[in-house]
Formats: structure tokens, C-alpha cells, sequence
């Protein structure tokens, strides 16, 4: 873990070592955050972080207050990920050696986006997700990936939808397959999401899911039948629902239950409410695949709990409960849905 000397004689260096970097002797930056107070060239310093080719993990020390003025919060301010022990960092940093390319490309696409408007930080998401779709760590998971069987096809759309007055109601409809965001479901919501969009007498919109959980995420039987990484850049600069969910989000509510994993909760957080119910739990395991979250998550759950807790969470691969996400903002509301509508 370094200190604040050595850390300003790094910056002093004028260049971002090699040495903290995917190919270096350290996969991480671990800074004593509490050692960096006074120094003299703290501005330059946090410039100089942002250029790192890797995380920067800052350490501090909980039992001591922080004022928003000092050198140590300039610089805490620019980590991508502060905890309050270094236990927490170090299993933080064996996470990140595990993936060191795909972590590092989240937090630097999570540096770059954060003041971004929704819809070219979503370009530069799709853009970073592809290149690692072309990576040696996307390619190990891959290879590893059990055969997925085949799932029994399920009678009915992929999205019901049901219109009462000003109210659209939707339902996710592939409880078989826990709801996975397949092609299929992607562009069920993808065109009914058009259409609120086109039609002002929709008022209010709702969204469900039947079965036993909201979304596990990207259908894994699809995983890697995209023909290149570039054509899948532009199917999701043209496919993504999130975008168009964000284009409606003032008037949509989302209501989830049960395991909501990677674009399971990418997508939802779009909308202008989420509620979530108190057996809820939420996951974002794409850096342990060697990607990163690419169904908007990079942009949505950023804009609802910030950049350093998205990039804790992204990196720990972590499941975290209702009421964590009700704390952190990535839910409005903890509540049961009535047992009729699932």
C-alpha cells in the first residue's frame, strides 16, 4: 500500500508507471488515504490518477472525521473505489488480478462517463464492451462455460402488455428461463418501449415480472454467437432497451422481485421509480466473465449510487440485498407486490 510521499514522487516521475498496470507487478494502485493529508501537490496528484491504466483503490480510515476541503479528500475523491479497512482492499485487489484487463477497462469507462450525457456514454460503453468481447479474458470464461440446455419454449409474448386508461401495464413472460434478457425479450421491450414513447396518452407505465425472479440478466445460451466483436457494437448501439427506457423514464415504474442479475438490473435502473421487494437481491458479475456491465449499467446504476460504489460493486462481483440498494439509492422503495400480479 503506498503512502502519500510515495505517491507524490510517482506523480513527480511524470508518467503512469508501467509497473501498476494489467502487464505490471500490480494489477491495483492501494493508497493510504490518511498519509496523503498536506501534501502540497494534491491537484496535481489527482490529475495525474486519472491516467493510471489501472484501479486506484483509496484506504481510509473510518474512526477519523474528513473535511471536503483537504488534500485527502481532493485525492479520495478521485479514487475509483475508497474502503474503510485494508482487508477490504486486498480482497478487493484479488478480484481484480483474477480479470485485471476487464476491471481496468470498467473503471477508466466509469472515469470517462461519469459526466457524460445518457446517450454517448452509452456509446462508449458499447464501444469498450466490445473490445473485450475480442479479449483473451472474455474467451477463457467462454471456453469454460458449460453447454447450455436447451430452454422448453413458453406460450405467449416474451412482454405482456395490458393498457387500462392512461396506464400501460408490462410484464416480463419467461419465467421458464427466469425472464434472461434473450434476443427475443430485448426486442419485445425494445418495441413497446417505441411505442410509449410515440404515444403521449400513455400516462404511466408499468413493469413486472412473473416467476420467481425479475431477470437474471443475458440469456447465457446466446452468449458468444454474435459474428465480431464491431457488428455487436452496432446491433447494441441499435438494441439496447435501456436507451429507450431513458427516453420515458419520468413516466415508468418497475417493480422487482427475487434475483436480479447484470442487465437484470442495468435495465431497470432507466426507469423514473424502481421499487424493489424486500427478498430482492442484486448482482453484477460481468467482470468476473471478463466484460463489463453492457446493458446501460456503466450509465444507469452510476447515475443512482455513483461512480465509486458502482465500481466496488462491478469488482467484487458482490450480491447485495434490498435494503443495501434502498441505502445506495439504486432502488426508491422497498415494497411486496400483491401476489396476483407475479
Amino acid at each position: 500500500m503506498l503512502d502519500g510521499a510515495a505517491l507524490s514522487a510517482w506523480c513527480r516521475a511524470g508518467s503512469a508507471p508501467q509497473a501498476f498496470s494489467p502487464w505490471g507487478d500490480h494489477a491495483a494502485l492501494v493508497l493510504d488515504l490518511a498519509s496523503t493529508q498536506g501534501l502540497a501537490d494534491a491537484a496535481h496528484i489527482t490529475r495525474w490518477m486519472k491516467t493510471l491504466v489501472c484501479p486506484v483503490i483509496g484506504v481510509r480510515d473510518s474512526a477519523r472525521s474528513h473535511c471536503a476541503q483537504t488534500e485527502e479528500a481532493l485525492i479520495s475523491a478521485a479514487c475509483d473505489v475508497v474502503v474503510d479497512e485494508p482487508e477490504a482492499a486486498d480482497r478487493l485487489l484479488r478480484q481484480i488480478e483474477r480479470n485485471p484487463v476487464a476491471a481496468t477497462s470498467f473503471v477508466d469507462l466509469l472515469r470517462v462517463t461519469e459526466h457524460m450525457p445518457i446517450e454517448p456514454a452509452l456509446n462508449v460503453e458499447s464501444a469498450v464492451y466490445a473490445t473485450l468481447q475480442g479479449g483473451a479474458e472474455y474467451a477463457a470464461w467462454l471456453a469454460g462455460l458449460p453447454e447450455q440446455k436447451p430452454v422448453e419454449a413458453e406460450a405467449g409474448p416474451a412482454v405482456q402488455a395490458e393498457r387500462d386508461g392512461d396506464m400501460l401495464r408490462l410484464m416480463l413472460n419467461r419465467p421458464g428461463n427466469r425472464n434472461a434478457m434473450s434476443m427475443a425479450m430485448r426486442d419485445a421491450l425494445i418495441e413497446v418501449l417505441r411505442l410509449v414513447e410515440a404515444d403521449s396518452s400513455i400516462a404511466r407505465v408499468s413493469l413486472q415480472a412473473r416467476g420467481s425472479c425479475f431477470s437474471t440478466g443475458g440469456d447465457l445460451s446466446e452468449f458468444g454467437r454474435v459474428p465480431d466483436s464491431a457488428s455487436g457494437h452496432l446491433i447494441r448501439l441499435l438494441a439496447v432497451p435501456g436507451r429507450f427506457l431513458a427516453h420515458v423514464a419520468d413516466r415508468v415504474e418497475v417493480h422487482v422481485h427475487g434475483g436480479c442479475i447484470g442487465s437484470g438490473i442495468e435495465f431497470p435502473a432507466f426507469a423514473g421509480h424502481l421499487s424493489a421487494d424486500p427478498k430482492a437481491w442484486f448482482q453484477l458479475p460481468e467482470v468476473g466473465m471478463g466484460l463489463i456491465p453492457g446493458a446501460g449499467g456503466c450509465v444507469s446504476i452510476a447515475r443512482r449510487i455513483g461512480r465509486q460504489r458502482l465500481a466496488w460493486w462491478g469488482l467484487s462481483g458482490k450480491k447485495i440485498r434490498a435494503e443495501r440498494a434502498l441505502e445506495w439509492g439504486l432502488v426508491d422503495e422497498i415494497r411486496s407486490a400483491p401476489t396476483s400480479q407475479l
